[in-house]
C-alpha cells in the first residue's frame, strides 16, 4: 500500500489505495481539527479577497456518493458564501454542446480574489463519455492533452488550482446508496443513473486511472483522497486548501498614497 492521501507524481495503480484509510487518526479530534481549518480559510479568505491577486479553483471528482457535495459543505461552511462560487456540471445543455467541451469550463472559472469549486469538471469528457461510449477512443484519448495545456493557461495566469480525486470503495458506495434509499429525506439524492453507472464500476475505476495518470501535471497535481471516512476525507481537503491559500504569504494591502493624509471629520 501507498502512503496516503498521495499526489500523484508517478503512475498510480488505484488498487493500491486503500479507501478506507485514515492514518491512525481520532475521529473526534480529526473533526475538531477540520473545524479549526475551516476557521483559517475563512481569515485567509478575507486576505485572498482584499488581495486580489490571484484565483483559486477546487476541482472535485469522484464516483456516485464519494462525497463532493459533502465535503464542499465541511470545508467552506465558515467563509463568506460571497467569497466562493460552486459550479456543478451536469449533462450540458443545448448551448454547452453547440460549443466545444471546455466552453462551459472556462467561463466558470472564478475571478481574483474568489474561490471557485467545481462539482466534477471538464474531466466528465473522458469519464463519462468515455465509458458510455458517447465519443470514440481517438477523440477522449485526445482530450488529455488538451485538458493538460488548459490547465497549465489557467495556472500562467494566477489561478490556484487544486484537483482532488476522492477514491471511495465499492462496499461503501452500496451502503451509501442503501442509506439514500432508505431516508425520505434523501430520496432526491437516489438515481436509477447511479445505479446504471455502479454496473460500470471497473470500467470507471479504469477511467479514473488513466486519468489520474495522463493529467497529473506539475501545474496542477491530481490528490487521491480516501473518501470511506467522510471526517478524514474532509481533513484532507481542508488542510490543502489552507496550506495553498497560506502558500501564497499574503498582507493586507495598504492604504493608497492619496488617502494617506485624509483626516475624517
Amino acid at each position: 500500500m501507498h502512503r496516503q492521501p498521495l499526489i500523484v507524481e508517478d503512475p498510480v495503480k488505484l488498487k493500491h489505495f486503500d479507501p478506507a484509510y485514515c492514518g491512525g487518526l481520532d475521529k473526534h479530534k480529526t473533526k475538531d481539527a477540520t473545524a479549526r481549518l475551516g476557521r483559517r480559510i475563512d481569515e485567509l479568505q478575507q486576505l485572498f479577497y482584499a488581495n486580489s491577486s490571484h484565483a483559486l479553483l477546487l476541482l472535485f471528482q469522484g464516483m456516485d456518493a464519494s462525497g463532493k457535495d459533502g465535503s464542499i459543505r465541511s470545508v467552506f461552511k465558515h467563509v463568506n458564501p460571497a467569497g466562493v462560487t460552486v459550479t456543478n456540471f451536469k449533462v450540458p445543455s443545448a448551448e454547452e454542446s453547440a460549443h466545444d467541451y471546455l466552453w462551459r469550463i472556462h467561463r466558470a472559472v472564478p475571478p481574483r480574489g474568489t474561490i471557485g469549486v467545481f462539482n466534477r469538471s471538464q474531466y466528465e469528457a473522458v469519464l463519462v463519455e468515455r465509458v458510455q461510449e458517447i465519443v470514440p477512443p481517438r477523440i477522449w484519448k485526445s482530450r488529455y492533452g488538451q485538458i493538460v495545456e488548459f490547465e497549465r493557461m489557467l495556472v500562467e495566469n494566477r489561478v490556484v488550482l487544486l484537483k482532488f480525486y476522492l477514491h471511495i470503495s465499492r462496499e461503501e458506495q452500496a451502503r451509501r446508496f442503501e442509506e439514500r434509499y432508505a431516508d425520505p429525506k434523501k430520496h432526491w439524492k437516489f438515481s436509477s443513473l447511479d445505479l446504471r453507472a455502479r454496473q460500470h464500476w471497473s470500467d470507471y475505476i479504469d477511467a479514473y486511472e488513466d486519468m489520474l495518470n495522463a493529467t497529473s501535471h506539475p501545474a496542477a497535481r491530481w490528490h487521491v483522497v480516501p473518501a470511506d471516512r467522510n471526517w478524514y476525507r474532509d481533513y484532507v481537503i481542508a488542510r490543502e486548501v489552507a496550506s495553498a491559500l497560506a502558500a501564497l504569504k499574503m498582507t493586507w494591502p495598504k492604504l493608497p498614497n492619496d488617502l494617506k493624509k485624509v483626516r475624517i471629520k
